[in-house]
């Protein structure tokens, strides 16, 4: 067993990467994600001597980023949405030239300024794109304190296999709240072969590289963005990750993640409890997204149920699993309100009900 501590989602994340051996941190605080770069200011050097750095602004913090994963470092940044905002264009970029790192965003209410209480309302910019052209993040969706630490060496592992930036998307009642956490031991710093495409300088028997999103003739484009897509499909094949609970027998499918998973698997144990049968799909990844494990539930269920903490973005994805073989509802709350458990059951139980 690991070392146990009782951590903050957002120390968890921060502690996680030290120990997953991370070589650079850049970043630029925002609540409710300030504490990764308190954390890492406060114990990264002194044991690892990484770069940790705050950056002048988020704009800053991504291309630093860049930088770093050029050179074949294992670096990370952490934002909140608005931060995440104001780094597509280097988020992009970076997809672009396909460089590996770890992006998190703590999500908090928007649009615009927003609150600073938890919220889903990033969804489509994470799982979409969000930046220009045609690119996706692998991303991680972490239910519990637990696993905003494992997605840390996760993630890493998925964007060095896949030349791929990947995120992990959360919200700021994870990073805030406090929970027992399981860490890995302490993975050392350099020990990992730099990687044979990293700008590091070249001997002089081999042909320099070259990392760039920049290609001016279209036919160059075009074959750029087919490998790139052919990487996607890859992905969709073998990363998929999703948590099926009390499934096999469920006429009635609730779908969530994160944090409304959790609220989620009350509602079905409420719900199983007055003999309806209720089954929860948790997608892991949010991207690649598990729409045959929803489509194979819904050859079965009589109806799904989404609870997001947004007007409804994930329920998209849902309904293009689901095909229209049976009805599909979504149930949201806004502006940083967590619902309870009783509520979310009141709502859920009137749409059986009309089943």
């Amino acid at each position: 067993m690991g070392e146990l501590r009782l951590m903050k989602g957002n120390e968890a994340l921060a502690e996680a990467a030290i120990r997953a051996g991370m070589d650079a941190y850049f970043g630029y605080p925002i609540t409710p994600q300030s504490e990764v770069l308190e954390y890492l200011t406060r114990e990264a050097y002194n044991r690892t001597q990484c770069t940790i750095l705050q950056a002048e602004s988020e704009i800053a913090s991504i291309n630093m980023v860049y930088g770093a994963a050029g050179a074949g470092q294992r670096v990370m940044t952490t934002s909140s949405s608005p931060g995440i905002s104001l780094m597509q264009e280097g988020i992009s970029y970076i997809a672009g030239a396909e460089l590996p790192c770890l992006l998190a965003n703590v999500n908090r209410g928007g649009p615009g300024l927003g609150t600073i209480q938890p919220s889903q309302g990033d969804y489509f910019q994470s799982v979409k794109g969000g930046g220009h052209g045609d690119y996706r993040l692998i991303v991680l969706a972490p239910a519990t304190v637990q696993e905003m630490a494992d997605f840390v060496l996760d993630g890493w592992l998925l964007a060095e296999k896949y030349r791929n930036p990947v995120l992990i998307l959360t919200d700021g009642a994870l990073g805030q709240m406090m929970e027992k956490v399981e860490l890995r031991d302490q993975e050392p710093r350099g020990n990992r072969p730099v990687p044979s495409w990293a700008t590091v300088g070249k001997d002089a028997g081999r042909e320099r590289n070259i990392i760039t999103s920049l290609f001016i003739q279209p036919e160059q484009m075009e074959q750029v963005n087919l490998r790139l897509q052919a990487k996607y499909r890859e992905i969709e094949k073998n990363e998929i990750r999703v948590q099926e609970i009390e499934t096999a027998d469920a006429d009635f499918v609730l779908v969530a993640y994160g944090l409304s998973a959790r609220i989620s698997r009350k509602v079905a144990e409420i719900l199983r409890a007055e003999g309806i049968k209720v089954g929860l799909i948790r997608p892991i990844t949010l991207w690649p997204y598990p729409y045959q494990t929803i489509a194979d539930a819904a050859a079965h269920a009589k109806g799904f149920f989404v609870l997001e903490l947004n007007a409804g973005q994930m329920v998209e994805d849902v309904r293009l699993a689901v095909n229209g073989r049976c009805p599909v509802e979504q149930y949201g709350r806004m502006g940083g309100i967590i619902p309870s458990p009783e509520e979310v059951a009141e709502v859920a139980r009137k749409m059986y009900s009309k089943l």
